[in-house]
């Protein structure tokens, strides 16, 4: 069972601050979702196959195609300005 001091660890390691006052209700928590881990611990998942995305899609991403880019005067026509055949921007450092 979780116990307080084991919170003040975790909040520790999360580098979160917790108030005296809530300690026990995290601790009542913590203990709660312990408890939920061990009910699913319980189950028979023998028949199972292992799920590594719950969607079968696979890469729903466009094919990559090579087309004609830009020309760089076309490319810094809309340019608020540009220094060398580049846009430039304010320093940032």
């Amino acid at each position: 069972m979780i116990n307080e001091d084991d919170i003040r660890k975790i909040a520790a390691l999360a580098m979160l601050e917790i108030e005296q006052d809530d300690i026990g209700k995290f601790t009542q928590q913590f203990g709660e979702i312990l408890d939920y881990m061990k009910e699913i611990d319980n189950l028979d998942l023998s028949g199972q196959e292992a799920a590594f995305h719950i969607t079968k899609l696979n890469n729903v991403f466009r094919e990559d195609k090579t087309k004609e880019s830009l020309d760089n005067e076309t490319a810094l026509s809309n340019a608020p300005e540009s220094m060398e055949g580049a846009f430039k921007v304010p320093r940032v450092i």
